[in-house]
Formats: C-alpha cells, structure tokens, sequence
C-alpha cells in the first residue's frame, strides 16, 4: 500500500482535492441556491435535490469543458507550435510530428513499448492521436452537458418569471450559453499562456514543470 501511495501520490493528491472542492461547491451552492429562493419567495430544496439539480450540472459542467479545452488546445498546439525559453515547449526546429526514431515506433519500438504502439497500422495511428481524441471527446460531451443542463436552468428562471421557456437551439445561441462558456475559456487561456511565459523566466526547484534554476532562459524543452 505505501508503494502504491508512493508511485500514485500525484494523482491521488488532485483526485482528493476533486473530491473535497466538488463537495464544497454543492454545499455552498445549496446555500446559495437556497438563499436566492428565499428573496424570491420560493422554496428551499435539500442537498440532494440540489446536486440532481440543472443548477448544479451547469455550474459543473461549464467547468468541466473548459478545463479540457485547454488541454485538448495544449496538447495539439504543442505539436506544431513552440516557445523559445519555455520547459512546456518542444526546442525550436522540432515542429511537427517527429520521426519514427523520436516517437519509439516501427523500428524503433521498445521492448516495454505498449502493444498498440507495436501493432502499426489503424491500431499504431488512433493510439498515437488517443489522448487528444479522448480530451476531445470529453469537452464536446462536457460542452453538451452544460448546453443542456443550462438550458433546463435558464427556461427555470423564464418560467418563474412568467416568460417563455426557449428550445435547445435556441439557448446554444443566447447570451447566457455564451457567457457562461467564455467567461471560462478566457481564465484558461490565460493561465496556459501564464505558464507558458513565466516558465521561461522564473524558477521552481525540482518541479518538472520549470527548467532547473541554473538552465539559460532560452533553454528550451529543459526540465527540472
């Protein structure tokens, strides 16, 4: 158990910390959702008529879709892109796919290279492209999920002010879809392009996200 704790203490750090901020958002959103109900004149709801609700849903999925995003954005802009200077950059010069020899595939496999890497053909093309597809995938399902449950919100508000309730694709195309979704978009990019330029400059000691404190500023691709 320790060696396992040990060689996944990363991921089982930030799965704790999901866990705990996931709990704290419903909570805190009850409250709120609650307190809004109570100016209006409305009814409280529960806890757990609260997180089963499109309020909730909304609010994750509007998070969820923009965080893989900018992942998915990441991965495939690092492929052809680069940042002289940034640890988050392949080195100039290196654009694009890289060779056979680079990537460890064809004649260039590894005894411990993963089967599909050493089946070649369809299997070797979609497990070399598999985790943009899957981060793809996950943000255009996370994106529908927040079209709909937000949809399932709004018409809420609209039919407790009396107002028409909208159909699907006409919520897709209405302001409040399209504030919720950038309002998240433009923090992501911010922070990718943070990381991305900061690194180059600032230090931090033994993470493999910065370049080691002595490296050049123009030391490119270099981690710590």
């Amino acid at each position: 158990m320790k060696r396992f704790v040990r060689d996944n203490a990363l991921s089982l750090f930030f799965l704790v910390l999901f866990v705990l901020s996931l709990a704290g958002q419903s909570m805190a959103g009850t409250a709120d959702y609650n307190a809004r109900q109570l100016a209006q004149g409305g009814a409280t709801v529960s806890w757990a008529e609260y997180v089963v609700s499109s309020d909730f849903a909304v609010d994750v999925a509007e998070n969820w879709q923009s965080e893989y995003l900018q992942f998915l954005l990441f991965i495939l802009a690092t492929v052809w892109l680069v940042q002289r200077g940034s640890p988050e950059s392949k080195e100039p010069g290196k654009e694009g796919r890289e060779s056979d020899e680079d990537q460890q595939v064809g004649r260039y496999i590894e005894p411990d290279s993963p089967s599909w890497a050493k089946a070649g053909g369809a299997r070797l093309k979609l497990y070399g492209n598999s985790l943009g597809l899957l981060m793809g995938l996950i943000f255009a399902l996370s994106w529908l999920a927040q079209s709909v449950a937000g949809r399932a919100a709004y018409n809420g508000e609209q039919l407790s002010q009396l107002q028409d309730p909208v159909s699907w694709g006409e919520y897709v195309v209405s302001a409040d879809f399209w504030n919720r979704t950038l309002q998240n978009w433009q923090s992501e990019f911010l922070a990718v392009l943070s990381m991305v330029v900061l690194s180059i400059y600032l230090r931090q000691r033994g993470s493999p996200e910065s370049k080691p404190v002595g490296a050049a500023h123009t030391a490119t691709g270099v981690e710590g």
